[in-house]
């Protein structure tokens, strides 16, 4: 229901929005975000979230501030972590938010948005969260019946029904300073390439969300005939720092060069942006991908594709449920190193990216 104008301030002029999930959730938030900018230019709009998703959204222009929860806080000890929880609750009163939209399901962010002494509190019904006290958090509920058919973009502006806002613009955006787009230009000249280029991000920090080493080395080769050169891009994380030194191993393209480890987030945002194609797993560059507009071949195995495929119309998405009969996505163990997409051939992905760049 639209908010009663008894409650509703006006004009609003500070919002808080809280999300407490991973890089690729946040980049899903970003219309939200667009559309309380559209919605209301003048208000100053914050959000909440974990501090290593921060550079996700760190220059975002309709954002004034980014708080931050530390997941780092309680292994420092439960005084430690008192002091800091008390602190970022201090601070968020003193916003003196007019509207808090709690896009999280932990109580954790109930809590906060109660303690925001905010006029208006808006959060989810989750069937997990019929209790007394996630309705005293929250003065506004929407339902979520809808969302097994949705998208997570369009589950998360479902949130917005409250404030009776159109919902005009749903893209995604992923925003990177200058900076990043100089260093881009100036590691790219470093390795050879001064003009086009592919981008492909074959690893995720869970084995069963990529494809096998050798199909990727295969691919790579296989695009050696588009006479563009290959930028292969991973987390520093070990695991997948080992994944791209071994498709290196396999490969004879001689201009498939690795950014691997050396890019910070917003950096990575700025190679993929100028890219001609990206090819990747589902991850979080997949998602800065779409946001950014760059074509995109996303491979999925396991994985609710209603909820988190590319949410851009630029992209073609390879599933490996078409090739091979797959488990349900809730019964995935995450720490198995199975790899599902490997019913994915070779020739599917490339007829793909051969589709963009002809």
């Amino acid at each position: 229901m639209p908010i009663s104008h008894d409650v509703s301030p006006t004009p609003v002029k500070r919002i808080l929005l809280i999300k407490l999930r991973h890089h690729g959730d946040m980049l899903l938030t970003t219309p939200v975000i667009n559309t309380l900018h559209r919605q209301y230019p003048a208000a100053e709009i914050d959000i909440l979230l974990y501090k290593e998703t921060e550079a996700i959204l760190r220059y975002h222009p309709a954002l004034t501030h980014i708080h931050v929860i530390d997941r780092s806080w309680k292994k420092q000890g439960v005084r430690h972590q008192i002091q800091q929880e008390t602190g970022l609750i201090k601070i968020l009163r003193s916003r003196h938010y007019d509207i808090v939209v709690n896009l999280a399901d932990q109580w954790r962010s109930a809590i906060i948005t109660y303690l925001s002494g905010a006029a208006v509190r808006i959060g989810f019904d989750y069937p997990k969260r019929q209790s007394f006290l996630w309705r005293l958090a929250h003065n506004r509920l929407v339902s979520t019946v809808n969302h097994g058919r949705l998208h997570t973009v369009e589950q998360n502006l479902t949130i917005l029904a409250p404030l009776d806002i159109a919902l005009t613009d749903r893209r995604t955006s992923m925003h990177y300073s200058p900076a990043d787009e100089a260093h881009r230009n100036t590691l790219l000249a470093s390795k050879g390439i001064t003009g086009d280029y592919l981008v492909i991000q074959p690893t995720s920090r869970w084995s069963y969300k990529c494809w096998d080493d050798e199909k990727v080395a295969e691919l790579i080769d296989a695009l050696q005939e588009q006479d563009l050169p290959i930028v292969l891009t991973a987390a520093p994380d070990k695991n997948e720092l080992d994944m791209i030194g071994h498709i290196l191993s396999l490969c004879h393209n001689p201009r498939v060069v690795s950014l691997a480890g050396e890019l910070t987030l917003t950096q990575l945002a700025s190679v993929i942006d100028g890219a001609r194609l990206f090819i990747g797993v589902d991850s979080a560059p997949m998602h800065m991908a779409a946001a950014l507009n760059t074509p995109c071949v996303a491979l999925f195995g396991p994985t609710k594709l209603t909820f988190w495929r590319p949410w851009s119309e630029n992209s073609t998405v390879i599933w490996a449920g078409d090739f091979t009969e797959l488990p349900p996505p809730d019964d995935i163990d995450t720490k198995t190193q199975q790899r599902y997409l490997s019913a994915i051939p070779v020739d599917a992905v490339l007829q793909a990216a051969r589709g963009y760049l002809s």
